[in-house]
């Protein structure tokens, strides 16, 4: 498993050691995803923790419910002003030096949510969120990556309460773009997990996982009564075309000031209703 221990010197000094920029700069490259471990303080993770199991019931219980592909998951916003918002979450040092290194300077983050695994037997379709930008590419012949997904777990993580299952390696796999179906195909998935099968890390929590946005992966059962939430971003190369901005309270501009991290962003006096902002993902039942 792709995993670094970063030293509190780093995370002090706000800069990762050449050694350790290599090694997740590679990790990626070649598996498609790196765990960061020990980047975010506890304490943060408690208050986020929390709010989003209280928050997580409203989710559910809206008539739109905003299930991604089965009832076992659900996609939740974590709360977007103050007390909850966190440099070390959203505008972490280390995260954006690894994704600045793989994408480029100018990286931007376009996307703060979440999954919730619920408990459940279910599992998601194996998928890829955004495949390859072009149809037709040389097999084993894909493009550098274009967009990283950040994930920040507010609880330890195994296969016990649903941690992402995850394909090495099927960032690089040509088969699927983003003009077809993201769901991957029986035939392939037996053709990969041949030369490189699935698996599901163990994260404490603290740890960052940053994955190539076109790695095979899917969401796993929950054996755990207690939800698990996961915060998600995604920080794409600043030539991607941008989304709609996210939205922040007004008041809230400086804590974004002092970044690599581009966030474009909305300021706004209205209360922001997260609850619901995000929308179901091919919901099967």
């Amino acid at each position: 498993m792709n995993s670094l221990d970063i030293t509190p010197e780093e995370i002090q000094s706000r800069r990762m050691t050449p050694e350790h920029l290599a090694a997740a700069v590679r990790a990626l490259n070649e598996d498609g995803y790196v765990i960061l471990n020990d980047v975010v303080e506890t304490a943060h993770l408690d208050m986020l923790r929390d709010r989003m199991l209280e928050d997580v019931h409203a989710f559910m219980a809206r008539e739109d419910a905003p299930y991604n592909f089965n009832n076992s998951n659900i996609q939740q916003d974590p709360p977007p002003f103050p007390p909850y918002l966190f440099r070390d979450v959203l505008l972490n040092d280390m995260a954006v030096a690894v994704t600045s290194a793989i994408l480029g300077k100018g990286v931007k983050n376009t996307f703060y949510s979440g999954n919730t695994a619920l408990h459940s037997t279910l599992r998601q379709p194996v998928h890829a969120d955004m495949g390859q930008l072009w149809r037709g590419l040389e097999e084993g012949k894909a493009p550098p990556a274009y967009a990283l997904v950040v994930n920040v777990p507010v609880v330890d993580i195994s296969h016990l309460n649903g941690s992402t299952e995850l394909w090495p390696g099927t960032h690089r796999d040509t088969s699927v773009s983003v003009h077809d179906d993201i769901k991957v195909s029986a035939e392939a998935l037996e053709a990969w997990r041949a030369k490189s099968p699935p698996f599901q890390p163990t994260m404490r929590r603290g740890g960052i996982l940053i994955r190539d946005i076109r790695l095979w992966h899917a969401g796993m059962p929950n054996q755990m009564q207690q939800p698990r939430p996961m915060i998600a971003m995604i920080h794409y190369a600043w030539w991607m075309e941008s989304h709609s901005p996210l939205k922040f309270p007004k008041g809230t501009e400086a804590f974004f000031a002092d970044s690599d991290l581009k966030v474009p962003a909305a300021f706004v006096e209205e209360p922001i209703d997260y609850i619901h902002a995000p929308e179901a993902y091919d919901y099967q039942k």
